[in-house]
């Protein structure tokens, strides 16, 4: 097994008894719509290797960060992704005591399936909680997505990201960028650049989208007619100023919106009581359907870094609703504009987008075939 790098001192973990087992066995944490849709990549990559005869065990734990039918049982459905082994039913509380309850669940769990390795995805809670609870029970842990850096320490994601890093056995990083990260922090050991694995979704998924989904009919819009629009991130949402600003401007654009809402936002949005007719508020919609609406917006405004993939990913000009971003290639190569949330800085970001432009997106993130180098690593580390 890999050598455990930060690690607390073994008298003060919880014993944990090594196994022998037949077959290698990963065991995923996921509890939000971004994880969903990376562990898809790594459940369809793990299928494909155990035809005839198993050779990889695969366990599923959900924490239940999101909870709602919108944001969560959709994915499963629509990505093909079994029923998880376990859902923890954590639900929404304070970020400190949502991570708490999930750590001492996930711990749990991993005393009774001791896995070869525990993976995590991207910055989230549940991220964060499977990385501790890994950590306390010395397991190896692999965190895909590691190395992304906003460098906004006010963010709750960047201190999950960082801790998370510090945490891990073997860094996967979806950019060279990423890399260089971490190596600024002195990071280097076991630490490969993989490529994104919302890449690999991206590819796999979209052809099934412009078969099956419906959902321009559903709202009524034409292809290239609209923009999109996605606001989800606390320093947006709890902060009426920011989101009234933000909202102000979507208003005033060209072109009508169309703004899948997140519980937490249309709930402040409701409280805002503003006229907003140039707005279409709908539920959270499926993956599937979020590829269509993407790949078929005229561009797309947005505060999450997982869309502002999806974007690059459909060659979609992107505008950051933030100060700063983790993905700093869409940034470099022309294709995303950090607008912040000032109305007038929006819609110029919207008018430098209308100008006639030279659009190239390099392929930055991989060839996506990021599951299967994953899956490799993580078996050829555990034969060791």
């Amino acid at each position: 097994m890999p050598v455990l790098r930060h690690r607390v001192p073994p008298e003060k973990k919880d014993t944990y008894t090594e196994k022998m087992k037949k077959n290698i066995k990963l065991l995923s944490v996921v509890g939000a719509r971004p994880q969903f849709i990376k562990a898809a990549a790594i459940s369809r990559e793990i299928s494909t290797r155990n035809i005839p005869v198993a050779a990889i065990d695969e366990i599923i734990v959900h924490t239940g960060q999101h909870y709602d039918e919108n944001m969560s049982r959709i994915f499963f459905d629509e990505l093909d992704i079994r029923e998880p082994d376990y859902n923890l039913g954590i639900g929404s509380c304070p970020r400190e005591e949502q991570i708490e309850k999930m750590r001492i669940g996930l711990k749990d769990v991993f005393r009774k399936e001791n896995p070869d390795w525990v993976i995590v995805y991207g910055d989230t809670n549940s991220t964060l909680a499977g990385a501790r609870a890994a950590n306390d029970l010395n397991i190896p842990l692999a965190h895909i997505e590691a190395g992304l850096r906003s460098f906004n320490n006010d963010m709750p994601e960047e201190k999950n990201r960082i801790e998370t890093d510090e945490l891990s056995s073997i860094l996967l990083c979806p950019t060279e960028r990423s890399v260089k990260n971490l190596k600024n922090e002195n990071i280097v050991e076991e630490v490969y650049n993989v490529g994104d694995v919302m890449y690999d979704a991206a590819l796999y998924y979209t052809s099934l989208g412009e078969k099956h989904s419906k959902v321009l009919n559903r709202c009524s819009i034409k292809m290239g007619g609209y923009y999109l629009a996605t606001v989800h991130r606390a320093g947006n949402t709890d902060d009426s100023l920011r989101l009234k600003s933000i909202l102000t401007a979507l208003n005033g654009l060209d072109l009508p919106v169309v703004f899948p809402a997140h519980p937490r936002t249309l709930k402040v949005i409701n409280k805002l009581d503003l006229k907003l007719p140039n707005i279409y508020l709908i539920d959270p919609v499926s993956y599937i359907d979020m590829i269509v609406l993407e790949s078929n917006a005229r561009l797309i405004l947005t505060d999450s870094g997982g869309v502002q993939k999806e974007a690059y990913f459909s060659q979609k000009p992107c505008i950051t609703l933030r100060d700063e971003t983790e993905w700093v290639e869409t940034v470099d190569s022309g294709n995303n504009i950090l607008a912040g949330v000032e109305p007038g800085s929006i819609k110029k970001a919207v008018k430098t987008f209308g100008k006639k432009r030279k659009a190239v997106f390099p392929e930055f993130y991989g060839d996506g075939n990021s599951a299967k180098k994953i899956v490799d690593l993580l078996c050829a580390k555990t034969k060791e």
